[in-house]
Parts: C-alpha cells; sequence; structure tokens
C-alpha cells in the first residue's frame, strides 16, 4: 500500500489537484491543515468544496494540537487504505503534515497556563530578558533562536519547561520515517504566479461573504489556535481595500514560509503545477504508478 502526501504552499491548488487525482484512482483524501480543523470559517480559510477527512472536527473554542491530531490521521489513513483505497494526505501546514505521515516523538504537554506566562515574559521584560531566561533552561535551543523570534523563544522555554527541547524537535521535522511506503510530493509554483493567485482569491473570498464570517466568529469565543487564522482581525475591523491589502500581504509571507519548508522534506519530488490540475494529477498518478501498481477508476 503506497501513500501519496502532496504538500504545497496555500494557493498552489492542492485540493484540486487532489481531486483530479481521486478521478484518475479510487483515493481518499485527508487533510493535513492546522485551520481547517475547525467548523467555522470555510470561507476564510478557503475550505475545500471537495470530500477531505479531518476538516472541520472542533469547534473555534478547541484548542488544536499536532498532539491531538496525529492519532486521528493516522487512523483516517489507516482506515482508506484498508478500503482498498489510496490514502492522499494533502496540506500545507508542514508538522500537521509531517504528523500525519510519519510518527513524531512530540513532546510531553506543557503546563495549563504555560505558554502564556512564557508571552508575558517575553512581551513585558522584552526578548533579550525572555532569550537570557531560555539561555539558562536550554543554552542549545538559546544558540539556535534570536531574541527577536517571539514565537520560538516562547516555544522554546515552553519546552525546556517540561525537559523538552526545540532543538530535536526542529531536527526531527523534514526526516523521513513514514508509517507506510510514501510519495511525497511538491507542488512548484512560480513566485509570480502563486501571488496572482493568492490576491485573485483573497478578493473572491470577500465577494463569497468574508467579512460577516469573520464578524460572527469574533463575537464568539475564540481558542489561541483559532485566532491565528490568517486575516481574521483585519477583515473584520478594516475597510475592504486594506483588509484586502493586509490579507494578501500575510498570506504572501506565509506562502514564502511554507515554500522554504516543503524543500526540506527528504525524498521530495517536485511537481510543476502551473498548469491545470488535471495535468498534475495525471503526472503524480504516473509517479506513484511507478513505484507500486494502483488499481484505477
Amino acid at each position: 500500500m503506497l501513500v501519496v502526501g502532496v504538500y504545497g504552499p496555500t494557493a498552489s491548488g492542492k485540493s484540486d489537484v487532489a481531486a483530479a487525482i481521486a478521478t484518475l484512482i479510487p483515493a481518499e483524501v485527508v487533510s493535513a491543515d492546522a485551520i481547517q480543523v475547525y467548523d467555522a470559517l470555510p470561507i476564510l480559510t478557503n475550505r475545500s468544496p471537495h470530500p477531505e477527512r479531518l476538516v472541520g472536527i472542533w469547534p473555534l473554542t478547541h484548542r488544536a494540537s499536532v498532539g491531538e491530531y496525529a492519532p486521528l490521521a493516522h487512523a483516517a489513513i489507516d482506515a482508506v487504505a484498508s478500503a482498498g483505497r489510496t490514502p492522499l494526505v494533502v496540506g500545507g501546514t508542514g508538522l500537521y503534515f509531517r504528523a500525519a505521515l510519519a510518527e513524531l516523538s512530540l513532546p510531553p504537554a506543557p503546563a495549563p497556563g504555560s505558554r502564556e506566562r512564557w508571552v508575558r515574559l517575553y512581551d513585558e521584560e522584552g526578548g533579550a530578558a525572555a532569550h537570557a531566561r531560555l539561555a539558562e533552561l536550554d543554552p542549545v535551543a538559546a544558540r539556535r533562536v534570536h531574541p527577536n523570534d517571539r514565537r520560538r523563544v516562547v516555544r522554546a522555554l515552553e519546552l525546556a519547561e517540561v525537559g523538552s527541547s526545540l532543538v530535536p524537535e526542529s531536527e526531527s521535522l523534514f526526516a523521513g520515517g513514514w508509517r507506510h511506503p510514501t510519495l511525497v510530493v511538491g507542488l512548484d509554483v512560480p513566485q509570480h504566479v502563486l501571488d496572482a493567485r493568492i490576491a485573485d482569491r483573497t478578493r473572491r473570498m470577500f465577494d463569497a461573504g468574508i467579512v460577516e464570517e469573520a464578524r460572527a466568529a469574533l463575537a464568539g469565543e475564540l481558542s489561541p489556535t483559532a485566532r491565528r487564522v490568517i486575516g481574521l482581525d483585519e477583515v473584520a475591523t478594516l475597510p475592504r481595500a486594506e483588509a484586502v491589502e493586509a490579507v494578501v500581504a500575510r498570506t504572501r509571507r506565509y506562502a514564502s514560509y511554507q515554500r522554504k519548508w516543503m524543500r526540506r522534506l527528504e525524498g521530495l519530488v517536485m511537481v510543476a503545477a502551473d498548469r491545470p490540475p488535471e495535468e498534475v494529477a495525471a503526472e503524480i498518478v504516473a509517479l506513484a504508478r511507478a513505484r507500486e501498481p494502483l488499481s484505477r477508476r
């Protein structure tokens, strides 16, 4: 049994490519997206119109974690395979994608309130003070993390407090160790094409009612992880033209991060994705069949 993983930056066409693959072979999609796990914000999170597992499984009040997601993904992949179909893991959240395909050695859960406490230290006493504290708890991690990198300093402190380290966590992310024989494909889209797709998609999101969706979400309780949805505050509070510009800028930065992450995956096969999804899907299926015979539709 071969698992096919399709990774790419936002707006690279992952969902449409996955749907096209499912017309060529008996396959079922398992989503590896840290935001689409929520059951609200379908417009803002660009939820696929095609069937996917592990989409919309938690309310916005739920604090999502890769530790909770991983066993669900493993069970979904195994269930698809047991039914005689090809598991198709699709996503743009690097850690979720890796966790779905491999057995990650995840650090112990932090104590309740730990992250909030370290964030408070960073914000109130400054990055230099927080980094100095990290140097006391985990000197190796401190040498790897810049004091201005608030997110990683806080994460490193959180891990150090429970006897773990950011360094082994980082070094294990890109190694192989897949649970099943796996073809990992990266969708390669030229920067200017990706930028144009992001801008066009953002405008269409506003036409589809994104403002009302975001305001409704903010009127209720949100977990810290749900609040990370790109554009949530900007969409709800800024005039449309400013909100579009802000969302496009943030999304492009995130896509750049995803592209860097993607190219570090072990065994990655890059496939040009600046063409119709049917063509991309046909190439991926051909690559998969070269490794293992697959059933035809």
